[in-house]
């Protein structure tokens, strides 16, 4: 499984996130993950800042809150909170705070057609939340 760690710089990041053919790295440190660092935060961060991306540091880009499940959750409280903090993909960890992997909505639409214990209809609520345009963006959508 692919992390970085917080002092890796963003050109690195990337490579590690092109290469790996994902869009989100765990950020981890000492064995403990720290949070997450995405595609998105990487291009946003370059999009705003007038710095190169070997001058920029992970630590400096990825956000400081940590949202998260543990392999024994259950998975409607994976959902619920992917849909409260409009996140695709939680990090798995351990009770020590190390990673054992990355859920994301993907594998819970194959866990509810292959198992039948949740409905296509939580995840879609999910996804929802997740969709749910902040004021920020209402009026950049009308925009377009």
């Amino acid at each position: 499984m692919k992390f970085c760690s917080p002092g890796l710089n963003l050109a690195a990041a990337s490579e590690i996130l092109w290469k790996a053919g994902c869009g989100t790295l765990p950020v981890v440190e000492n064995g403990r993950v720290l949070g997450v660092i995405t595609d998105r935060d990487i291009a946003i961060a370059l999009g705003t800042r007038n710095v190169k991306a070997s001058d920029a540091l992970v630590r400096e880009v990825s956000l400081p809150k940590l949202f998260y499940c543990a392999a024994d959750d259950d998975i409607h409280v994976a959902l619920q909170t992917m849909g409260a903090q409009k996140v695709r993909r939680l990090p798995v960890i351990d009770s020590k705070g190390a990673l054992e992997g990355i859920l994301c909505l993907d594998d819970i639409v194959l866990f509810a057609e292959e198992k039948g214990e949740l409905s296509y209809a939580d995840v879609i609520e999910t996804s929802k939340s997740i969709c749910e345009h902040t004021s920020a963006f209402q009026g950049l959508a009308v925009a377009l």
